[in-house]
């Protein structure tokens, strides 16, 4: 599998764990991350579907010039499950004085009933790879609507704590937010 557009911030572009793989997000994935998304709205905060000119926007206007960065404000990867494009997900909304980011991850809507917790249960031991390459975030957190309770388990038992809960405001609804912390370095 080529690797194209590899991130500048990491030491390693690659990163295997079991039958998975991440490497930085492809840009032919874009459609099917769209796919998913907009399949997948009532637990992002993305307010409507995604068009595929907003979705070659994003990817050619914001998402691929971070890898070129020192600091990017996101890093994100395709996961493969035996070499099976199955998501796509990394570090948000990154804050490098902080030392903070927010994980985030998206897999194959299909897969979802089958996989959810195997898929996050990976996609967190391989994004726990990329931290040590990094070496310079301390604290990963989660803001996961309070829909689907199987996440909350496999956080938990990767080591994620609940920190809070918040509430956020879609679609004229109230919904619960839970925010679970995991810290490394020692921290």
């Amino acid at each position: 599998m080529e690797v194209k557009n590899n991130y500048k911030v990491l030491n390693q572009q690659v990163y295997n764990f079991n039958e998975f793989k991440i490497i930085p997000v492809r840009y032919k994935d874009r459609y099917k991350i769209m796919t998913w998304r907009n399949d997948q709205l009532y637990h992002l905060r993305q307010i409507e579907k995604i068009s595929k000119e907003n979705q070659d926007l994003y990817f050619k206007k914001i998402l691929l010039p971070q890898k070129k960065h020192d600091k990017p404000n996101q890093i994100l990867f395709s996961l493969f499950h035996k070499s099976i494009f199955v998501g796509y997900g990394g570090l948000v909304h990154i804050n490098w004085l902080d030392k903070s980011a927010e994980v985030s991850f998206v897999m194959d809507t299909q897969l979802e009933k089958k996989f959810f917790s195997e898929f996050w249960d990976a996609f967190l031991n391989l994004l726990e790879m990329v931290l040590e390459d990094l070496n310079n975030l301390n604290v990963i957190y989660t803001y996961a609507f309070d829909l689907r309770p199987k996440i909350y388990k496999v956080l938990e038992k990767k080591g994620f704590y609940h920190e809070k809960d918040e509430t956020y405001l879609k679609d004229n609804r109230i919904i619960n937010v839970k925010i679970h912390k995991k810290f490394f370095n020692g921290e």
